[in-house]
């Protein structure tokens, strides 16, 4: 593309990371060895989400999940709040979608450094503890960006993706990113694209495990009307997950701020 064309065009940053609560797990083994980190807190935890809040201060949209909202294994931090905070995003919205008293509080975030219009969030179907974050920037004509963790089981996974699709088949502007439990050639994600817009935005790379990444379970699609660069998978790995990140191409009158 050429510089007059970049003119016509505003860029966004986007991310999803699934941070598994600031645990980092880096084999196997320590899903058994290394459990108690899920329940109790600890130090390393903190500096992992310091870390987290340093790699993602680039971006200008990004999309958590497995954050906690506050409970006894996070010191009572608010994951969500604290890395809006460190990385100085303006606005900030999680998602409880799993309450285990004061042990966990299971959730999904959205950090952004532009202010949304509007934000909901609803329980997916299935069992409970998933759901979406649909976040909206700008007037009718504006951007709609979905957050979700999906289920592990597929027959659930379609049931959610089939609501998912019902929420923004009107959307001419959208982009759905997170942990999907499921790969690029899945039935699951083939509905997805079949029922919207929407188009996968690269899956090269695996994400899963993030010390030996075989599988692509976290996926960002993108309506067919925005332009996708430098589609990635980043290296970092601070949690089983890799975080992956793409920039968007938005015509500039699609106005992003009421």
């Amino acid at each position: 593309m050429s510089a007059v064309e970049q003119d016509d065009y505003q860029r966004l940053r986007l991310l999803s990371y699934n941070i598994q609560t600031g645990v980092d797990t880096s084999k196997y083994r320590h899903y058994l060895t290394q459990g108690w980190k899920h329940v109790l807190p600890h130090r390393e935890r903190q500096l992992n989400l310091d870390r987290i809040a340093s790699m993602i201060k680039p971006y200008d949209i990004v999309g958590l999940q497995e954050v906690d909202s506050g409970s006894l294994r996070t010191g009572f931090v608010d994951q969500t709040e604290y890395l809006a905070h460190c990385a100085q995003f303006p606005f900030w919205f999680e998602q409880i979608n799993r309450k285990i008293g004061k042990l966990a509080q299971h959730s999904n975030g959205l950090l952004c450094r532009v202010k949304p219009t509007s934000v909901n969030e609803y329980k997916l179907p299935g069992l409970p503890g998933r759901g979406v974050i649909v976040s909206n920037f700008g007037g009718e004509n504006g951007l709609s960006i979905c957050i979700m963790h999906l289920a592990l089981g597929r027959r659930a996974r379609l049931r959610q993706i089939q609501f998912v699709s019902e929420l923004i088949s009107s959307q001419r502007h959208a982009v759905v990113m997170g942990d999907m439990n499921c790969s690029c050639e899945s039935d699951e994600l083939q509905l997805l694209e079949k029922n919207t817009n929407l188009r996968q935005s690269g899956c090269r790379s695996g994400t899963f495990p993030s010390w030996r990444p075989m599988r692509r379970i976290d996926h960002i699609l993108v309506s067919d009307s925005l332009l996708v660069e430098n589609a990635r998978v980043l290296d970092y790995p601070m949690s089983d997950h890799l975080p992956i990140g793409i920039d968007i191409l938005i015509p500039k009158e699609l106005e992003l701020a009421a």
